[in-house]
């Protein structure tokens, strides 16, 4: 059993490994580095930015959202003696930024004609598709928000539907309002950033959106204070505390039970082994998870400033008091009022000028997410841009207990992206990256055979909440990349090691004796012993070997040197924002700015429309069905599917972020027990 980890290092650190948690290398690069530099380098080009409306896109196999803002906004530390460092991040981003369109959002008033087929398509609408005129659009965000399109057989949230949902409302002539309730998120800051930028792009239609939250914290409170009321019961609960950032360790725990780990990690950023071997945090691993949140906090302290018009020091000094009685929210203008659900809907009725004694007519996410853009007059034109969505772990093929849309399987989507090279229908490719790696072997196909796509027609990679490791070793292959301010990214390194079990067994009464051929025939069969001198150096040699393999693809992929690409590996994650300024990442945005970018590079004017074909919709399978039946009737939730998916992978080289997990910031319960999480991260990573 052998495994080569490339982790990314984030918040809260997943274990790697079973017993031998590494030890391939990666396979030597491929001949697609023969490829013409014409072909496939980067291209910066300047051109005016164009506002786009969401009219200008039409949908197929699963309609989407692609209206949103730039995020290039700054983003700030708070803290003295940075803001130096933090002016020249900005500015260089800001550069790279510049060289792209921003594919921003511009609401734009129906015409009468078009108005006119509207109506009539309604008439002719499914009955899954009537909504009654004035009715208000109610959406409950909570738990965990999938970047996978769902069938009508899925539990939980989607992103894109979700965004979909706020495009379709905003034309649409029956809707007259949004409702959301917005309850203890567990999705990471990248899709909060995109759902934030669509209720601003609603906002711009004019329409009332309202939002309602029993309990809530900075994320929840994030996506709030951007709609245009906040309103929460007098029992809600509040926790506007602050960020934190927590890591776990085993050294200790191994020790008592006679467990050792040797653990080679290359990168001294690359945390993955610390929380096999170390009791403490080390330097650079504290250094890089500080940076990481200075920049998640400074960014929620200016937008949030920004949205409610308070002072920056004015929040922070909110924040440190430890404030959670609603009424000095209220008092402090930070929420609209106190009002009970019931109360918000009759204050709904008074704005949309509804009768007390009648219903307020209200439709839910669910079954507004079935009505076709096509009934509303969101089509889009004849070039046609292939979405390829990678979620999820990464592996090389699909175990026998894996679910639908549970991980990204190599051999699967290198279907999918031969698919679209070899059709000539689609002008440009966005594959949608939310992953934090996985396979490394996997990731490495899949890396060759973006290349080949992007040789044949232009292939933007837009990053959702992470794109570390194995999913920066996908985004890395194609011609443009753009990640949200947040987008946890980078993690170019490995670490490799197995247990030695030695004290473990003496002290169990089991006993392993080997009988061998060949010099290392036993580097990772022998759990009972340490390495010996030899094995050491060949594991440390193997190790560094795969290390710059990575490094250098990075390099070539980048049109970097090996020396630039070196001073920002080193196994450290960065924050979106960061990476455009150390060159991983070439702009800052949501999927609209992608689709923008994809239209330059396909030569397709900016106000022309485009029609986006999904590649990558899971199917109602029985299985899938099943899942959700289970999940409402047993509580069975998500994690146990991912837990019987991770623990089924198949043996290879792994290309792995290390799942760091920032309390309060990528959701989950804040208080809940930190050793049943290090079980989970641990069992996660196997």
């Amino acid at each position: 059993m052998a495994k080569l980890l490339l982790l990314y290092s984030s918040p809260h650190f997943t274990l790697a490994g079973r017993r031998t948690f590494t030890s391939l290398l990666l396979s030597k690069p491929h001949d697609s580095l023969s490829l013409p530099q014409s072909a496939i380098r980067r291209r910066r080009l300047t051109v005016p930015s164009s506002p786009h409306s969401p009219l200008d896109y039409g949908f197929r196999r699963g309609n989407l959202s692609v209206n949103a803002f730039d995020s290039s906004d700054e983003t700030k530390t708070g803290e003295k003696g940075k803001d130096d460092d933090k002016e020249k991040t900005e500015e260089a981003a800001k550069k790279t930024n510049v060289d792209y369109p921003r594919g921003d959002f511009e609401f734009r008033e129906i015409g009468a004609w078009t108005r006119f087929l509207v109506k009539l398509r309604m008439l002719i609408a499914y009955p899954w598709e009537r909504v009654r005129k004035g009715s208000v659009l109610t959406m409950k965000l909570r738990g965990q928000v999938s970047d996978q399109l769902k069938s009508r057989f899925s539990s939980g949230l989607s992103l894109p539907q979700i965004c979909e949902n706020f495009v379709k409302a905003s034309y649409d002539p029956r809707i007259s309002g949004i409702y959301l309730h917005i309850d203890s998120l567990a999705c990471g800051w990248g899709k909060v950033e995109e759902i934030r930028r669509h209720i601003l792009d609603f906002k711009k239609s004019g329409k009332v959106i309202v939002a309602y939250t029993p309990t809530c914290r900075e994320k929840e409170y994030y996506l709030a204070c951007a709609c245009s009321e906040i309103y929460a019961p007098p029992s809600a609960y509040f926790s506007l505390y602050g960020l934190t950032i927590q890591a776990s360790f085993l050294g200790g725990l191994f020790e008592k039970v006679g467990i050792q780990p040797e653990v080679q990690r290359i990168g001294k950023y690359k945390s993955a082994g610390d929380q096999l071997t170390r009791k403490t945090m080390s330097e650079e691993n504290c250094e890089m998870l500080t940076a990481l949140l200075d920049d998640i906090y400074g960014n929620w302290l200016e937008k949030v400033s920004s949205e409610t018009g308070k002072k920056r020091e004015d929040l922070e000094n909110f924040i440190n008091e430890g404030v959670y009685k609603v009424e000095r929210l209220k008092d402090e203008g930070l929420i609209t009022g106190i009002l009970y659900d019931d109360e918000v809907i009759s204050l709904l009725k008074e704005k949309l000028g509804v009768q007390k004694e009648k219903v307020l007519p209200m439709v839910d996410y669910r079954r507004y997410s079935r009505v076709r853009n096509w009934t509303l007059g969101l089509v889009g034109g004849k070039d046609l841009i292939a979405v390829l969505r990678a979620s999820g772990s990464i592996s090389r093929v699909r175990g026998p207990l894996s679910l639908p849309g549970s991980g990204i399987i190599g051999e699967q989507f290198i279907e999918k992206l031969r698919s679209v090279r070899e059709s000539k229908r689609y002008k440009a490719a966005i594959i949608r990256i939310d992953s934090p790696g996985g396979d490394a072997l996997a990731s490495d196909l899949m890396w060759r055979e973006i290349r080949l796509l992007a040789a044949s027609k232009p292939v933007i990679a837009s990053m959702a909440d992470v794109a570390a490791s194995g999913g920066y070793y996908m985004a890395m292959a194609t011609d443009v990349i753009v990640a949200e301010n947040l987008t946890l990214t980078g993690s170019i390194g490995v670490v490799t090691g197995k247990f030695n079990l030695g004290k473990l067994y003496e002290k169990i009464g089991f006993n392993k004796e080997i009988i061998s051929r060949g010099r290392y025939a036993e580097l990772l069969a022998a759990e009972q012993r340490p390495f010996r001198a030899d094995e050491a150096e060949l594991f440390e040699r193997s190790a560094q070997n795969a290390y710059q393999q990575f490094r250098d693809k990075a390099a070539f992929s980048r049109s970097m040197d090996v020396d630039e690409m070196e001073s920002v590996a080193q196994g450290r994650v960065w924050t979106g924002i960061q990476a455009a300024s150390h060159g991983l990442v070439d702009a800052t945005g949501g999927l609209s700015r992608a689709i923008a970018i994809a239209k330059l590079k396909a030569n397709i004017p900016q106000d022309k429309p485009v029609t986006l074909v999904e590649m990558s919709r899971p199917s109602p399978t029985l299985p899938e069905l099943l899942s959700g039946i289970g999940s409402s009737i047993a509580g069975v939730d998500t994690t146990l599917k991912d837990l019987l998916q991770e623990l089924t992978v198949s043996e290879g080289v792994q290309a792995r972020m290390d799942g760091i997990m920032f309390q309060r910031l990528e959701g989950g319960a804040p208080y809940a027990n930190p050793f049943i999480n290090l079980i989970k991260d641990y069992l996660g990573s196997i």
